[in-house]
């Protein structure tokens, strides 16, 4: 995924380093010898015009924030890695203060996971699923000679023959009780019914939990039921379920045993017992990776016995977009499946599955999966093996989509990230405004303190800021039309001067006091003319370089 442009343009990550003048290895005497400095320059209580104290008083409380931060270990050990929006995630209370970097980095992950997944189940429920069956065989399998005596005869009959419709909410009760309530509504060819059910989980412990089920429909009656599950061994769990259902035709019980095991990392093995109107015994063999899918099952039963076999291959690009087939033979036939799943947003995946078979004919599976929430429409194509069905069924949905992406989904995903370059770049003007008035601000405060420092410097010809410019200097070479983005910051800088020598950080020069990013994104630098012992220096350090003044190599006499 593509880096967002809140971290491209992140004007309020304000460099700390940079603003206490300090390097990134700076000790603890360093910190408080800079921050004594500049509480000195910018406190409060040294200046009577009302509007320098409240510019002295924000600029006092950021240097204080700075101070706090990199003075503490565990904080100053997130910021490093994270910068400001690490500080704020929640959660950072709880971890314990003597961390390495890499365990920081680990715990932040583990953090903004939770907090992702916690944001997410909010947005996702209830869950819920609608399945629409569409009934298209007449496109296929048409009965010319009936269809000049029918109304409107010339079209094929397409008609919506099934449709079921499902929703769930889970609502946590204590720490260990879970309440969920579902409910559905199905109806085939005109006929159907629902029910709705009322299930409470326990958590009895990290091996297992219990539930009791309630439920009551319009067609089959009261329903009542328990299951149990069960961790026996880290690689084995056992599944029992039992019900009693109140039937017109009276009490019908059922129950199931089933138990899985772990062969390995990849495969499970299951043995499933059902007792009840569809008694059988099941056993099946299941194996997942990354690249395949693999199942071998095989029941006996009163009313069903089969033996099927599937084997699916997934193909995934870089663009999330997996291509799937399989083959599921048995005694009821044989089945060959195949399609293509593409993830469209953040929690939306699109679907479209090809079911080609014997005796069940095309069928074509539409899936989109939103979150929790799922729709699907099955449309029954043709009940014969007919090529020509297989052909619409494969490149219709083919067509279509790379039709919609190109009309419908560019041009508004290029509208939404023009839309969202335009706000950016409204408030990167706003709050590029907003920082020249804070060193504007900043710099008024400093008019007093480098008065005196000027005077000092003066008196033992020491060193004294001639000229200082920040930004993006245009050379002879470059281009006409581009301009040079540069600001004054001979105040700032001389600010800095103690004992006649400046020295600067390695950082950027843009989060010093009385500093601002005239040109973002861009390459800056930092030109400095200046006087020491009466003679004239001149440097051009880089923006993120250190930068130590006077030297003997910056003397403008020993230039050629």
């Amino acid at each position: 995924m593509a880096t967002s442009l809140d971290d491209d343009l992140d004007f309020n990550n304000q460099d700390y380093y940079s603003l206490l003048n300090v390097r990134k290895e700076a000790t603890l005497e360093e910190l408080k010898a800079s921050y004594r400095r500049l509480c000195m320059l910018y406190h409060p209580d040294k200046h009577r015009d009302p509007e320098l104290k409240i510019q002295a008083e924000q600029l006092f409380n950021q240097v204080h924030q700075a101070y706090e931060v990199l003075s503490n270990e565990h904080s100053r050990a997130i910021y490093d890695i994270f910068g400001k929006k690490g500080l704020e995630v929640e959660g950072w209370e709880m971890v314990e203060r003597k961390r390495t970097p890499a365990e920081i980095r680990e715990e932040y992950d583990r953090l903004q996971r939770e907090r992702e997944e916690r944001r997410l189940q909010q947005r996702t429920n209830p869950k819920g699923t609608i399945s629409v069956g569409v009934d298209a065989t007449d496109l296929f399998d048409r009965y010319d000679e009936d269809f000049e005596e029918m109304p409107g005869g010339g079209f094929p009959h397409i008609e919506i023959n099934k449709m079921h419709i499902s929703q769930s909410i889970e609502a946590p009760l204590t720490n260990s009780n879970t309440a969920v309530l579902s409910g559905s509504l199905s109806t085939h060819n005109g006929t159907g019914g629902g029910n709705i059910n009322m299930t409470v989980r326990r958590v009895t412990s990290a091996k297992g939990w219990g539930e009791v089920e309630f439920g009551a429909g319009d067609i089959l009656g009261p329903l009542i039921g328990l299951k149990v599950f069960r961790n026996v061994t880290p690689r084995c769990f056992l599944t029992a379920q039992g019900g009693l259902q109140f039937s017109p035709r009276g009490l019908r019980p059922s129950c199931s045993l089933m138990t899985a095991r772990h062969l390995d990392q990849n495969t499970m093995g299951y043995l499933q017992w059902r007792w009840g109107p569809n008694s059988a015994m099941t056993t099946s063999l299941v194996r997942d990776t990354k690249s395949s899918h693999f199942t071998l099952a095989l029941q006996l039963g009163v009313a069903h016995s089969y033996l099927m076999m599937s084997y699916q291959y997934k193909f995934q690009d870089e663009e999330q977009t997996k291509v799937k087939g399989s083959v599921k033979t048995g005694w009821f036939g044989t089945v060959v499946e195949y399609g293509a799943e593409r993830k469209i947003s953040r929690h939306s995946v699109l679907s479209a599955t090809v079911s080609v078979g014997v005796p069940q004919g095309v069928t074509l599976k539409i899936k989109l999966a939103r979150a929790s929430q799922t729709y699907l429409f099955p449309i029954h194509l043709t009940d014969q093996l007919l090529p020509s069905a297989v052909f619409y069924a494969t490149a219709g949905p083919l067509l279509i989509y790379l039709a919609v992406h190109k009309l419908v989904i560019v041009p508004f995903t290029r509208a939404q990230k023009e839309e969202e370059l335009e706000l950016h770049r409204k408030s990167s003007a706003t709050d590029i405004a907003k920082k020249k008035q804070e060193a504007e601000s900043a710099v008024l405060l400093m008019q007093e303190s480098v008065r005196r420092i000027i005077e000092a410097e003066e008196s033992k010809m020491g060193l004294i800021i001639l000229n200082a410019w920040y930004g993006k200097f245009v050379s002879d070479t470059s281009q006409k039309q581009e301009k040079a983005k540069v600001i004054d910051v001979t105040v700032p800088l001389q600010c800095l001067v103690k004992d006649s020598k400046l020295i600067l950080a390695e950082s950027s020069k843009a989060g010093l006091p009385g500093f601002y990013d005239p040109c973002v994104g861009e390459e800056k630098s930092l030109k400095l003319l200046y006087q020491f012992r009466g003679v004239m220096h001149q440097v051009i350090s880089a923006d993120t370089d250190p930068l130590r003044i006077p030297k003997q190599s910056h003397r403008i006499e020993s230039e050629s």
